[in-house]
C-alpha cells in the first residue's frame, strides 16, 4: 500500500512540475501552466475540425480556389488591359 502511495505522489509531483513549466507564447499572447495546456488542446481540436471539414468538401475545393483567385485578380487590377 505504501508503495502505491509513493508512486502516486511521484506521479503527481511530475504532473505539477510539467504544469509549471508548460508555456506557450504566440506574438503578444503568452500563457503558462493550465491555460497554456488548454490553449494547446483547443488548437489540436480546432485543427481536427478544419481537417474534417476540408475532407468532406474536397471535391468543391478547386472550384472555390479558382473563384477566389479570380476575385483577387479583379480586386487588385492584376489582369492585363488592352492597349489603345
Amino acid at each position: 500500500m505504501n508503495k502505491r502511495i509513493g508512486t502516486l505522489r511521484t506521479f503527481l509531483r511530475g504532473v505539477a512540475r510539467l504544469q509549471k513549466s508548460f508555456t506557450i507564447q504566440i506574438g503578444p499572447l503568452r500563457a503558462t501552466g493550465i491555460p497554456a495546456i488548454l490553449i494547446g488542446v483547443s488548437g489540436v481540436v480546432l485543427a481536427s475540425g478544419i481537417t474534417n471539414a476540408l475532407g468532406k468538401s474536397a471535391n468543391r475545393l478547386p472550384e472555390t480556389l479558382g473563384e477566389a483567385r479570380g476575385l483577387a485578380e479583379a480586386m487588385t487590377g492584376g489582369s492585363p488591359r488592352l492597349k489603345s
